[in-house]
């Protein structure tokens, strides 16, 4: 099945500072594309897989679950941990939950997080009705381009898959026990108005955690999808300075080639 124009992956390879970003669910590597662009050009390494199920059909994330979405970024972060000497993990809604999992998991291999309006919990009463219904009722509608910005549109699909949204519902419930192993500085920026992920989300990490050096930053002119919203040069810019304060030098020089030779382009898969 052919990649949605926008989703395809993005790799970049720079310098020994290597950054990891995850999109969220149902969305795709564009909503964090330009974010990934602006980290190249300051001369980082980059890596924004495509998750499984994800950037085609919402049919095909119905054969998928969170082992599937987690095993890839967790690849992802191998293959950066063995060229870069210091990796940072960033993430958007569901992506903020694959990130603060692989910072339990494998502790000083990241060097840092960045978070932006992190999910933590399927809230509501669908949240209940999932185990059963998602035997019923195939999919229901879709939750992107919550975006405050006139025209900006998130590239992703238009129905949750409610199988997939089942995972999901048990994967937030795995990565809620295991946030007291998180360690790492973190920076956690999110929207005060979210009409997908609320605040509560973000207050429940930042009380679980067991980071020491933690900054909190509100948007206050974007929705859910902030990365692509009127906020976004500011996540960008407060990632840079993030990532230059934990490596020193990482961020000051210009983007190098990209992998093969083709600088800032996007991956083939």
């Amino acid at each position: 099945m052919p990649v949605l124009p926008g989703a395809e992956p993005f790799r970049h390879e720079g310098g020994e500072t290597g950054v990891l970003l995850c999109h969220g669910f149902t969305g795709s590597p564009q909503s964090l594309r330009p974010w990934a662009e602006f980290l190249a050009e300051h001369g980082l390494t980059v890596s924004l897989p495509l998750l499984p199920g994800h950037g085609t059909r919402w049919e095909d994330m119905q054969l998928t679950g969170w082992p599937d979405w987690y095993a890839e970024v967790d690849r992802e972060l191998r293959h950066l941990r063995e060229r870069c000497a210091r990796v940072f993990v960033a993430g958007l809604s569901m992506g903020g939950a694959l990130a603060l999992r692989l910072a339990a998991r494998h502790g000083d291999a990241v060097a840092g997080l960045v978070l932006v309006n992190p999910a933590n919990k399927v809230h509501g009463l669908s949240a209940y009705a999932l185990p059963v219904a998602r035997h019923l009722v195939r999919s229901t509608r879709g939750i992107t381009s919550d975006i405050a910005k006139e025209g900006a549109q998130e590239v992703g699909y238009d129905r949750v898959p409610l199988h997939a949204a089942h995972s999901l519902r048990n994967f937030f419930r795995v990565v809620d026990r295991e946030l007291p192993q998180v360690t790492q500085p973190l920076l956690l920026l999110h929207s005060v108005v979210d009409h997908v992920v609320p605040p509560a989300d973000s207050a429940r990490i930042l009380s679980r955690v067991s980071s020491t050096d933690v900054t909190e930053i509100l948007l206050e002119h974007s929705y859910h999808v902030a990365t692509l919203d009127h906020d976004a040069d500011r996540i960008f810019e407060e990632s840079l300075a993030f990532v230059g304060r934990l490596a020193p030098g990482a961020g000051e020089a210009g983007g190098v080639g990209g992998v093969d030779g083709r600088e800032g382009t996007a991956a083939s898969g």
